[in-house]
């Protein structure tokens, strides 16, 4: 059971990969925010039948919760935005190592802190050759 949620992540990353592909096209196709936008539209219709079918949660609460857990969205625009943009011009996986690189630095800085409500866990010596590794190959994947 152990193994179920690092697979599912990589489901998702797979999903990640295949969806730049898709999006990066149509932006070339229609424009970078417009393919951005219908990317979203889409989403957003799926994720409303499956919260009227499957959601077990309670959107009439969204009032109470602090300002700033809203922003969520917002960033999911800067994410899409940002590999429709990108993924044209230096390929998936390029994107995908730069995209990331940006995750780890940022998902190491937030666990360090503890912030928007995490636990605490520090950053070790580990953790920065990682990230000095990862530069590494982000550096080997955009090298022509």
């Amino acid at each position: 059971m152990k193994i179920l949620f690092p697979l599912l992540a990589v489901i998702g990353g797979i999903a990640i990969a295949i969806q730049s592909q898709i999006n990066g096209g149509l932006g070339k196709k229609i424009g970078v925010l417009e393919a951005t936008f219908v990317s979203f539209a889409i989403g957003t219709l799926a994720l409303f039948f499956a919260v009227l079918f499957f959601g077990k949660g309670n959107l009439m609460v969204i009032g109470s919760v602090p300002k700033w857990q809203l922003f969520g969205g917002f960033l999911g625009v800067i994410y899409l935005v940002t590999v429709v943009f990108t993924v044209p011009k230096i390929g998936i996986a390029p994107t995908l190592v730069a995209v990331f690189v940006g995750q780890i630095i940022m998902g190491a800085i937030i666990d360090h802190f503890g912030l928007f409500g995490g636990t605490r866990i520090p950053i070790d010596v580990k953790k920065v050759t990682a990230i000095v590794l990862l530069f590494i190959s982000l550096y080997l994947f955009n090298r022509q």
